[in-house]
């Protein structure tokens, strides 16, 4: 159950490194998709480890159970990442969807500020 368990923290670390790649090489519009995955990846860890059980774990449902009990109810993690999620959504969906391209400044900012607030809950 432990191997288990580390998947998605495992899972959200590799999406950081991919997304350090894909900035390194200046792939910006890539690079904004690998943080909120690993935004996401946590945060179904973070979940799993306060004892959430689901089926499957839908955009949806994992912002709201993290921020209503993670954040709000258990105050496990701060409140600065209650927007975290939604964010890194955004972005992703301008680079994937819109008719506009990600700048460096936006990708630098999106992955530094994963990385500072960690929310695998490290």
């Amino acid at each position: 159950m432990a191997q288990e368990e580390s998947i998605y923290l495992e899972k959200a670390l590799e999406s950081l490194e991919g997304a350090a790649s894909e900035y390194t090489n200046g792939r910006y519009n890539n690079c904004v998709n690998r943080p909120y995955f690993a935004a996401f990846q946590a945060a179904i860890h973070a979940l799993e480890r306060a004892g959430t059980q689901a089926r499957s774990w839908g955009h949806d449902f994992v912002q709201a159970e993290f921020v209503g009990q993670l954040i709000n109810r258990r105050k496990r993690y701060s409140a600065d990442l209650r927007d975290t999620l939604l964010r890194n959504l955004e972005l992703r969906q301008a680079a994937d969807y819109r008719r506009q391209h990600v700048s460096q400044t936006q990708a630098a900012s999106q992955s530094q500020h994963l990385r500072c607030g960690d929310p695998a809950g490290r």
